[in-house]
């Protein structure tokens, strides 16, 4: 299966460091939206879109509504979405999980805990 990443940060320099991780990893096939409703808008628009990387801290629709967002889409129920964020404390990463990201990695992150993320997530669809 070809993944097409969607990465969702309002930092344009966050969004260059995980576009280029992933490039890095074999991954060149991806789109970006600065914020939740941007990514909602890109979601719902172009159905090659099979994983999503967000951040959680953003304007307009956190990474955490987005989520909720699109976990209650049952075209969506199934997409894996990895949070990647600067929100390390426990509470935030339970949040998280409750909400149905499949993974969560802490800023900032290596290429190669990234890749161990995707694989980790990819191998329990």
């Amino acid at each position: 299966m070809e993944l097409k990443f969607l990465v969702v940060d309002d930092s344009v320099t966050m969004r260059r460091i995980v576009a280029n991780s992933l490039r890095n990893l074999g991954y060149d096939n991806f789109v970006e939206a600065a914020d939740g409703k941007d990514a909602l808008t890109k979601l719902t628009s172009d159905d090659q879109i099979n994983f999503i990387i967000t951040d959680w801290n953003m304007p307009v629709m956190t990474g955490l509504e987005m989520t909720k967002a699109i976990r209650g889409d049952e075209r969506y129920v199934k997409l894996p979405i990895l949070m990647v964020t600067t929100r390390g404390i426990k509470e935030d990463i339970v949040e998280a999980l409750q909400a149905k990201v499949n993974n969560y990695v802490v800023k900032p992150f290596t290429p190669q805990i990234l890749k161990e993320k995707i694989d980790q997530i990819l191998s329990n669809l």
